[in-house]
């Protein structure tokens, strides 16, 4: 399964900025040892439900740290017996992007 997760605590402090906080569910989220990926909004993991939701479970926890309340957003892709989906399902958009233009530059020389 994939997961796409955010976590911040909340906290008040003048520029709202949890870098300190996000760094540390990141790390967790490295050290866990699933494939990831973090943009600038979520971090992605790939692997199977408790590998998954123990990872976010930490990172929660993790929150707790820095503030007395945490903040979870969560979205999951559950396919069973998937691996790979974390680059697999860019590499299919990917191909199907370089698909419909060389369709569109077919149409349209």
């Amino acid at each position: 399964m994939l997961v796409a997760f955010s976590v911040a605590p909340a906290i008040n402090n003048p520029d709202g900025s949890v870098h300190d906080a996000v760094a540390r569910a990141v790390q967790i989220v490295r050290d866990s040892g699933l494939p990831n990926r973090t943009d600038a909004m979520f971090t992605t993991i790939e692997g199977d439900w408790d590998q998954c939701m123990d990872v976010v479970r930490r990172c929660s926890e993790a929150m707790l740290e820095f503030g007395p309340r945490v903040s979870l957003v969560l979205k999951a892709d559950i396919r069973p017996s998937h691996t790979g989906e974390l680059d697999g399902k860019l590499e299919r958009l990917e191909e199907a992007l370089a698909n419909a233009a060389d369709r569109a530059s077919d149409i349209n020389p």
